[in-house]
């Protein structure tokens, strides 16, 4: 079983994107996160009234997970949290085994690959964001 960890605020966003979603009781919010981009993660997810094959279920804080193989792998060990501030909204990953990445060609971002000190001016490392706006609807 995969070892995820859902705060409170989390816990809530995905509950009722599952209870508005209109999908019957025991539907849940499936999960796939992929390998990739300077966070670590390209992540997508969508409620599914069942997992679909392969899936595996995750009951965390009184909410269903359904998660793809390799999903479960790259969540091994991470807190899903939820943010909600005036210029963003959506899901945070915070991986505590992700070293801090410097990326240099990274599309529209800049991380100085020397930036001692300067741990406040930047976001941190291992966290990786996804807005509402990523939710797709079938």
């Amino acid at each position: 079983m995969t070892n995820v960890t859902l705060t409170p605020a989390a816990a809530k966003f995905i509950g009722r994107m599952v209870r508005f979603s209109g999908e019957p009781e025991g539907a849940g919010f499936r999960l796939q996160v992929s390998a990739g981009g300077c966070s670590g993660f390209n992540s997508e997810f969508t409620v599914e009234a069942q997992p679909l094959a392969g899936d595996s279920v995750v009951e965390a804080s009184g909410v269903r997970i359904f998660l793809p193989a390799e999903s479960r792998l790259l969540l091994e060990g991470v807190t899903i949290d939820f943010s909600d501030t005036p210029t963003r909204s959506g899901l945070t990953f915070i991986n505590p085994n992700q070293a801090p990445c410097a990326c240099s060609s990274s599309a529209g971002t800049s991380v100085p690959s020397h930036a001692h000190g300067h741990e406040g001016s930047h976001a941190m490392p291992g966290v990786v964001s996804i807005g509402v706006d990523a939710i797709r609807r079938g």
